[in-house]
């Protein structure tokens, strides 16, 4: 068979109606190679036999290096390649034990840097004695193989494989002889066979895959190539699965057979293959694997393990559909209602074999349903579940608590005792009608657990009620777990009523009383109990409750005036204020007389509230009004700096104020102002106005709240020039301690220089008011003579530069 990756084996002997014995040690099942030879060695090579029983001996190293070539597998893993298992169960039959022919070692382990000598060679041998018999008895042998192979890109006779050959006295029975490889199109460059290496030759990947390869994601290092010592990482191994094989040796009864299963590298060596084998041990002819019992419309697998070259002819119970594979020796089937006998007959030119396997029906599995939903309260509580339409038996009652994630609880019966839940809790059965038909689970039920019902706090929890006394109360519900069913009342704390009609918010507005009376709520969450919130009590006080008004409840004034508060007292013996200290003649607290006037200033410098509480003998509550002053800040009022002019020069004033609201302004006096009224008005000045005149302005709110300043202009009645002070003196006693330019008619310093006898620049600005302290580096400077020069621009634009000397004294 051309085209075939991995490579497992299962012997089994089956005889209608006959029990025939199987050769010892078959299947390995003495978990080592007794009764199996074995031979190591290389393609066409040099070899190492293992011959006789080979008893306990359960690894062959591969020729000439230390890993293992043959080895018994007994606990199974998964390959690296083809993620199969290394033993095999195979539609239900479950292999005890496998046999690994070869690895992926290859010449270049050999430590050659050629492709020569070749590759491995690698083969276990069974002689059987088939027992006498008449040949209408079926002996027959099922091995299942599975393959590692990798791509050698060469003609297909020199690419790695696995065999299987059974031979007799008259040979090699090709017919139960197949071979497994890789298939190429032949057109390597090279000789072929006995011509040479041959490399390049390009995988028939479309019958690869039909002959049931599959390329292995896993990348592995091959060594192929000329010389090529450190290898090349790629992805082309291929790997075929489990697939069973059988044969009839019952032409051979009373004759010796040898099996043999072999394992080949590449002719050239640089590639490896590498093959499992498990063998059946028994010996009861062809048997048709899959479950006796069917379950009605499901989808079932029956097959006999394959047999090369071979027909298959199925025949399946009336009313059951053949849905695929009726010409192999795997079938998928849809059951019907009828049980009856699936027949299968097996031909090749070697073997005609059949089976018959009894089947039955069971219908399908109906999961029903859990009645009914229910709701319980917390901690003691029963509640008893039922399945009901269901078709099969209970496996499990399965448990949740978020509708997820369920957990099993071993219970098998039609009902459910559910106690004691504390939680919301979710539960369903799983049921199965009979082996052959699939577990389904049921429609759930619901058990909602309430918490148990918290009547909580009303809050406030005592409050006091004088005679006519509106209680301007709220009493609010907080920390209960329920909703509110209804509030109750009470005159004496012990007999309870209903509120008529039902009230169930959790807040409440008690009206006026003329006794004391208490409230509470009442609570219930879902079906727990019952449950009091906490009491509120109302207490009555016969005494009449204070009364009062004032005036002006809300005033503002100006920072640092006052505003008169009035009050009468219609009801009530004594009087407080919160805030005397800014109160003038705030009174002595006693009420003489009703009505009771008052009358005071109160002169806050911050806005304040201002309470006057009125007290009722025999009244714990006093009645409280208040009188909110906005207290508007000082205004603050900057004219600007102290300047100077020349006799025409127009001069920009600018006035602002930190109070937002202060935006009446007011200059005096008007004169050479363009306008008095506003804050930035120009002043024009005549030579009458010299030496300089002070302006004063105010700014004003709304309310008449005032702020000043003053300004102080300087007026020269020279051209517009700036002079130089000839001297000062930076000792710190605050005169003349800085020196600077003094600007007439300037609008524009360009730079102020000032330099040291040695030509170094101790201090320059280009600032108006800004001068030199006689330090340098923040070191005072010594007595001695200083050199400026200065350059400005007057207020027609005229460039006035200057230069001289001036005095530092000490």
């Amino acid at each position: 068979m051309p085209g075939a990756l991995f490579f497992i084996c299962a012997l089994v002997f089956h005889a209608h109606g006959q029990l025939q014995t199987c050769p010892v040690n078959i299947n390995f099942s003495a978990r080592d190679l007794s009764n199996w030879s074995a031979i190591t060695g290389l393609v066409d090579g040099a070899t190492v036999s293992y011959t006789g029983t080979n008893a306990g001996l359960t690894s062959i190293p591969e020729y000439n290096i230390s890993i293992p070539g043959i080895e018994v597998i007994t606990t199974a893993s998964t390959d690296r390649f083809g993620s199969f298992p290394t033993i095999p169960t195979i539609n239900g039959y479950a292999y005890g034990y496998a046999i690994k022919l070869g690895s992926t070692a290859t010449s270049h382990d050999l430590n050659s840097a050629s492709r020569n000598p070749g590759g491995f060679t690698r083969s276990i041998t069974y002689t059987i004695n088939v027992p006498a018999g008449p040949v209408s008895i079926p002996y027959t042998m099922t091995y299942a193989y599975a393959l590692v192979l990798e791509n050698g890109t060469h003609n297909s006779n020199e690419q790695p494989l696995f065999r299987a050959m059974l031979e007799t006295a008259s040979g090699l029975v090709s017919c139960a002889s197949p071979e497994y490889y890789l298939p190429t199109f032949n057109n390597a460059g090279g000789g072929g066979q006995g011509g040479g290496a041959s490399t390049g030759a390009t995988l028939d990947s479309a019958a690869a895959l039909l002959d049931g390869f599959t390329n292995s994601p896993e990348l592995f290092l091959s060594y192929a190539g000329q010389n090529n010592g450190n290898g090349t990482w790629l992805q082309d191994v291929w790997t075929k699965s489990w697939t069973e094989v059988t044969f009839d040796l019952s032409p051979y009864r009373g004759q010796q057979v040898k099996i043999t299963f072999e394992t080949r590298n590449c002719d050239p060596g640089a590639h490896f293959a590498y093959a499992y084998v498990a063998i059946r041990n028994t010996c009861a002819g062809l048997e048709i694997s899959g479950n006796s019992e069917a379950c009605t419309n499901s989808h079932n697998t029956y097959s006999i393990p394959a047999l090369a070259g071979a027909t298959y002819t199925w025949t399946v119970p009336s009313g059951w559909t053949i849905n695929s594979g009726a010409n192999s020796n795997i079938i998928q089937v849809t059951p019907g209602t009828n049980g009856g006998e699936i027949i299968v007959r097996q031909v090749n030119s070697c073997t005609d074999l059949k089976d018959t396997l009894a089947v039955t029906t069971t219908l399908p599995t109906i999961a029903g349903a859990v009645n009914d939903d229910n709701r319980v309260c917390t901690g003691s509580n029963s509640t008893e579940l039922l399945l009901s339409g269901e078709r099969g038996d209970v496996l499990d009652w399965l448990v949740s608590t978020d509708g997820l994630n369920w957990s099993s609880t071993g219970i098998t019966t039609l009902n459910y005792q559910a106690n004691n839940l504390t939680s919301t809790t979710h539960f369903k059965a799983l049921v199965q009608n009979g082996t052959a038909c699939s577990i389904d689970s049921s429609i759930k039920a619901v058990i909602t657990v309430d918490a148990l019902s918290e009547g909580g706090t009303l809050s406030p929890g005592s409050t006091n009620i004088c005679e006519g006394e509106s209680p301007h109360i709220e009493l609010v519900l907080s920390g209960n777990s329920g909703a509110v069913l209804n509030w109750q009342t009470s005159s004496d704390g012990l007999n309870w009523n209903g509120m008529t009609p039902v009230y169930q918010q959790p807040n409440f507005l008690p009206g006026t009383i003329h006794q004391t009376i208490y409230y509470r709520a009442v609570v219930q969450n879902g079906v727990c109990p019952e449950d009091i919130s906490s009491v509120a009590e109302l207490k009555y006080f016969a005494p009449t409750y204070p009364a009062a008004s004032i005036t002006p409840e809300f005033s503002s004034i100006c920072y640092g005036t006052s505003v008169q508060l009035s009050a009468t007292i219609t009801n009530g013996t004594s009087y407080t204020w919160n805030n005397p200290s800014v109160l003038a003649s705030p009174g002595n607290g006693s009420i003489t007389s009703l009505p009771y006037s008052l009358t005071t200033r109160a002169t806050p410098l911050v806005s304040s509230a201002i309470v006057l509480s009125v007290y009722n003998e025999g009244c714990p509550n006093a009645y409280s009004d208040t009188f909110h002053i906005a207290v508007i800040p000082p205004v603050k009022v900057f004219a600007g700096n102290d300047t100077a002019v020349v006799v025409g020069q127009p001069l920009q004033l600018n006035a602002v104020s930190d109070v937002a609201e202060a935006t009446n302004f007011r200059w005096t006096p008007i004169t050479g102002l363009t306008d008095p009224g506003i804050a930035d008005p120009i002043a024009v000045l005549t030579a009458s106005n010299a030496p300089g005149i002070y302006y004063v302005v105010s700014a004003s709110t709304p309310e008449g709240c005032v702020g000043t300043d003053s300004i102080y202009v300087r007026v020269f009645k020279t051209p517009a020039d700036i002079f130089m002070p000839n001297a000062f003196t930076p000792n710190g006693d605050g005169h003349n301690d800085v020196i600077m330019p003094i600007p007439a008619g300037i609008k524009q310093l360009n730079y102020f220089r000032i330099y040291n006898r040695w030509g170094q620049l101790v201090f320059q600005t280009n600032q108006v008011g800004t001068g030199w302290d006689g330090r340098l580096n923040g070191t005072p400077q010594s007595a001695a003579v200083f050199v400026y020069m200065l350059q400005a621009v007057d207020y027609n634009g005229n460039v006035v530069t200057k230069k001289g000397t001036f005095v530092l004294s000490r």
